[in-house]
């Protein structure tokens, strides 16, 4: 197994990641998250291997220094492709390459890769192993499921450790469910497969030395403490939850990484986007790439409804300015206990 390097994002534990999702965290999502949390780690969306070697590099792979610690989530099976993306994106300065054998849908199966790799160990192996070779000292993990389909979870979770561990992985993020291939769209593989956070757990107990995450179903940061303490796991890896209800990213560093408590200052953050904003729409951006990432920010308290209308409506007009965020931002009531000092 790798040793842990002093810069790696497992240095310390435990780690708390926000998942990566297709079309949710992109770079303008992330640097939202990052001004709500300073230590978790952040992914990218899945980008596949052919696309960083044939396509568009820096729109794929750029990123803003202040996303750091950032991890680029990469799809393949082609040993050779994997290797080549991560020297490819190694310049760009990520702290961390992730593979992924979670991902269940029919377009990432065609391209023989994502959930599919749980059935041949052996070649997610060889793949990992191009990849840690090709990172140079930058750390490689996986995400993966239980298993897929008829696949018996204990041998199938088992084969792909081992040979993940073998080849040299940091970490392995384990989504606590079955995917189903076949008979279920992505959407119901998140759901529908029931969790088993206690294979998780066997996986560990088996492998302590390695560091083993949990994805799948956290619904907040106490469920994902307890369930993480429970299992003896290393971390917590949230995803819809932290995108879709992005406030719980403001106890993160207290809670997992022992910060001292804050009150989080919500007017300087709607300062620090629409900064941001404003830069993005000089370099040819629109509005609502950055906004539609902040919807869910102020749900649950007074005035979320017109804060979700102004940013859904008014980002998209075609002079749609950074100030919208501000205005959006008069329309919510903070309690006592959320308003900065």
């Amino acid at each position: 197994m790798t040793i842990t390097s002093s810069d790696s994002p497992y240095r310390s534990r435990p780690v708390f990641a926000v998942a990566p999702m297709i079309d949710w965290t992109d770079r303008h999502c992330r640097f939202f998250h990052r001004q709500l949390s300073a230590h978790a780690l952040l992914y990218t969306e899945m980008v596949v291997a052919d696309a960083i070697i044939h396509g568009p590099r820096d729109r794929l792979l750029a990123f803003d220094e202040a996303e750091h610690p950032v991890a680029l989530q990469v799809g393949g099976s082609d040993p050779r492709k994997l290797a080549e993306a991560v020297r490819i994106a190694r310049s760009y300065g990520y702290d961390e390459f992730g593979l992924n054998v979670g991902c269940p849908s029919d377009r990432v199966q065609s391209g023989t890769f994502g959930a599919c790799l749980m059935r041949e160990p052996g070649l997610v192996g060889d793949c990992l192993a191009a990849m840690v070779e090709a990172a140079d000292g930058v750390p490689v993990t996986v995400k993966c499921r239980l298993g897929v389909d008829e696949q018996d979870i204990e041998p199938a979770l088992d084969d792909l450790a081992d040979a993940a561990v073998g080849a040299g992985v940091e970490a392995i993020w384990v989504h606590a469910r079955k995917a189903w291939l076949k008979g279920l769209s992505p959407k119901e593989n998140r759901d529908i497969p029931p969790l088993d956070y206690d294979r998780v757990g066997r996986l560990k107990a088996r492998l302590p030395s390695v560091f083993v995450g949990l994805n799948g179903g956290i619904g907040s940061l106490e469920e994902g403490r307890v369930a993480m303490e429970t299992g003896g796991l290393d971390g917590i890896m949230m995803g819809r939850a932290a995108y879709q209800t992005p406030d719980v990213l403001t106890d993160v560093d207290h809670v997992f990484y022992r910060a001292d408590p804050r009150r989080f200052d919500h007017g300087a953050l709607i300062a620090t986007m629409e900064r941001y904003a404003a830069h993005h729409i000089e370099n040819g951006g629109k509005l609502n790439q950055v906004t539609r990432h902040m919807i869910g920010l102020f749900n649950g308290l007074p005035g979320a409804r017109r804060w979700r209308q102004i940013l859904s409506t008014r980002s998209t007009d075609a002079d749609a300015h950074p100030g919208v965020i501000g205005e959006a931002f008069a329309e919510i009531r903070l309690p006592a206990e959320l308003s900065a000092a």
